[in-house]
């Protein structure tokens, strides 16, 4: 929430030389009616109200704005701008969507930047899509960041910013289909062979190698191994339950848990014995494996630049260790996120989708359906016996 939001509220005042009510919000007097009447104090409450409701938008009031009419594309974007900061964080930190959405509203802030709001329609919005194509943004990039910008004029509808017509007509314009455009598509993530993973192990550190079981075993994401901490998982029962202190799919209220069997567990109880909030996973620990191994060995080891160690892996990093033992063994390279594949596409040939779907943490099948790659060989199977 906007820290402006903490400001203290501004006052019902008297201007007596015409005796009348008066507040200044922001910089400017607004005049009430005659001071103390009913009528002055429900048009002061319900500015500041809307003041309110406008700082925690990250945006101005209407009545504090120019009307749509006026207002260009970029004076829209600028007010989203406020909202965006603080609405996509996580943890007191900024999401990777703020970026996502910049880069977005580059295209359309280039084209239409001085144009009115009411004078864009959904031929502006398919020029700005045409302006992505001619860069070489991939279809799904371009489709996401044209949602993007339907985004930016719906949130302006809802702060009485954008006409209704102007955001209703944006909505005619569909996305890029598949083989009906020049755009290029993103390779799928695929599942990395064994024979990869394997052949990386003796150039991690342990720590890394660990995490690499324990994403191929449960199938979690690269993040909620990096954040794994011994007071998350509930060590009862057979199998036990992982609960990620924050998760991809919290802000939709989706409960995740992630299963933990006993093939897992051998790989996990090494590192559970620390204070309950630390992280199990730590890259100080790699660094001290790093050293041991260079004075026992006969041969000096090259080691990685490394800036700054946290006090547990991030996504980036663990990426990054990867890509290092990849390099080192002289396998192609490839990211923790494909192990999940790994896992998913496992889980659906031995026990079906809705397995996989549940195993994943996904809230839709068709999610699944991307990360579990179809069981060609079955239906090869099935046909040679009834085709």
């Amino acid at each position: 929430m906007s820290s402006s939001r903490n400001q203290r509220v501004p006052s019902y005042r008297h201007y007596k030389p015409k005796n009348l009510g008066v507040v200044r919000i922001d910089g400017r007097d607004h005049y009430l009616g005659r001071y103390g009447s009913p009528e002055s104090r429900e048009k002061y409450h319900r500015l500041i109200a809307e003041w309110l409701a406008g700082e925690s938008e990250g945006g101005k009031t209407l009545r504090q704005s120019r009307s749509s009419d006026q207002l260009t594309v970029s004076e829209l974007i600028q007010r989203y701008h406020s909202f965006v900061i603080d609405y996509y964080r996580k943890d007191g930190k900024p999401t990777s969507e703020q970026a996502c959405i910049k880069a977005a509203l580059r295209h359309l802030r280039e084209l239409y930047g001085a144009l009115l709001i009411c004078d864009f329609g959904p031929l502006c919005l398919k020029a700005v899509r045409a302006q992505m194509l001619a860069r070489g943004n991939a279809r799904y990039t371009i489709n996401k960041n044209i949602a993007r910008i339907k985004r930016l004029f719906a949130w302006g509808l809802e702060n009485e910013l954008v006409p209704v017509g102007v955001h209703q007509a944006l909505q005619a314009v569909a996305g890029l289909r598949r083989g009906k455009s020049s755009a290029k598509e993103l390779l799928p993530v695929v599942s990395v062979e064994d024979e990869s993973v394997e052949a990386i192990l003796p150039h991690i550190p342990p720590i890394v190698g660990a995490m690499v079981s324990i994403q191929l075993l449960t199938g979690c994401r690269p993040t909620e191994v990096c954040i794994l901490r011994p007071g998350d998982v509930d060590r009862e029962g057979d199998v036990w339950c992982y609960s990620p202190g924050t998760h991809k799919t919290e802000h939709h209220d989706i409960e995740r848990r992630i299963y933990v069997g006993p093939r897992a567990q051998t790989v996990l109880v090494p590192f559970l014995n620390r204070e309950s909030d630390n992280f199990c996973f730590s890259p100080r620990e790699s660094a001290e494996w790093e050293r041991d191994r260079s004075r026992i060995s006969a041969t000096p080891i090259p080691r990685p630049r490394h800036g700054r160690r946290g006090e547990r892996y991030t996504r980036d990093s663990y990426r990054r260790a990867i890509r290092r033992g990849c390099e080192a063994a002289g396998v192609p390279i490839w990211s923790p996120n494909q192990l999940r594949h790994n896992r998913a596409t496992k889980i659906r040939k031995g026990f079906g989708l809705e397995a996989s779907q549940c195993v994943l943490g996904h809230a839709k099948a068709d999610i699944t359906e991307i990360y579990a790659e179809r069981n060609f060989l079955l239906a090869q199977q099935v046909m040679g016996q009834i085709g």
